[in-house]
């Protein structure tokens, strides 16, 4: 059995990352945070994780901070 493919979108400490396991045809993505805890979500394509993750990074809420804001979305568009 081949291991999924793990890919790193972002990580500022143990307690807030996220990633995305590519298993197969599902896209499985973890977020894990010291507020929240973890969530998982999966998505049957590309382009809905994509509509997820402009939906919950909007570039109005890093003003300010564009180059985290380009560094998640270049690291999702690698998934």
């Amino acid at each position: 059995m081949a291991a999924f493919k793990k890919h790193l979108i972002y990580k500022k400490d143990n307690w807030n990352m996220l990633t995305v396991e590519v298993q197969g045809k599902t896209l499985v993505l973890r977020e894990i945070s010291d507020q929240w805890g973890e969530e998982a979500r999966s998505f049957i394509s590309r382009p809905e994780m994509m509509h997820w993750a402009n939906e919950r990074f909007k570039r109005e809420n890093y003003v300010g901070n564009e180059e985290e804001y380009e560094a998640i979305m270049a690291a999702f568009k690698l998934v």
